[in-house]
């Protein structure tokens, strides 16, 4: 039987989107998302509780994240987790979990600039974007940006 991994998230950016071309032209694009989640402790006091999530996005949902994404957006994302590991600079292995994104969804006031002009104050849009599967040949971490399900 397969499993399933499939991640939703509703959040805003920690900070700004990096994005940059990787060796084959491709892009990438790396951002932190934070969830918070409230519940009342024994006392009856409202207690937040923040989690920040690594995210990455391949192809030319890149373009989207670069023009229009910046420091407390909030998006909805899908997408799956990710574990990956790398040797650092002193060659003391690191760990990461990440979300690789799929759908993204641009959540709240339209993105300034779009249609030639800035939203009016009081508008509200959402605008769906899907990143591009990855192609053959990619790399381990590229490949993880594709989709396995069986239908």
């Amino acid at each position: 039987m397969a499993g399933v991994n499939k991640v939703i998230l509703l959040g805003n950016l920690g900070k700004d989107p990096e994005v940059r071309a990787i060796d084959n032209g491709r892009k990438v694009a790396r951002f932190t998302l934070a969830t918070t989640e409230s519940y009342r402790n024994q006392q009856g006091e409202r207690v937040d509780q923040t989690e920040w999530h690594n995210v990455v996005f391949w192809g030319p949902v890149t373009d989207v994240i670069e023009k229009y994404l910046k420091k407390g957006n909030q998006v909805y994302i899908e997408g799956k987790i990710s574990n990956r590991s790398y040797d650092d600079k002193d060659g003391v292995k690191k760990y990461i979990t990440e979300i690789v994104g799929q759908n993204l969804t641009l959540v709240g006031g339209r993105p300034s600039g779009e249609n030639g002009s800035n939203a009016s104050s009081g508008s509200s849009s959402t605008n769906s974007y899907a990143s591009a599967p990855a192609s053959s040949g990619t790399s381990a971490m590229e490949a993880d940006a594709s989709d396995d399900l069986p239908f």
